[in-house]
């Protein structure tokens, strides 16, 4: 089973927001997730990005793979 770490979007219509969640990477994007581990939200400024550094970390040490982007947001909240 491959298991990624990504978004899985949230919020209203034209005002997206978005969980970082650990899932099966057949899943759909807003498909049953494994583990929820944070939350970015862009239309605040600067953007909001709140992350369980413990969580993910173990998940990366597991052999979880993040997405480009949610490398970038992990990378920006100290992961």
């Amino acid at each position: 089973m491959a298991v990624k770490i990504r978004l899985t979007r949230i919020g209203e219509k034209k005002v997206p927001m978005y969980r970082i969640v650990v899932a099966d990477s057949r899943t759909p994007r807003n498909g049953r997730a494994i583990d929820e581990i944070g939350v970015y939200n862009p239309h605040t400024d600067p953007a909001t990005v709140k992350v369980d550094a413990e969580k993910a970390k173990k998940w990366i040490e597991n052999g979880a793979q993040p997405t480009t982007v949610v490398k970038k947001l992990l990378r920006q909240a100290g992961v």
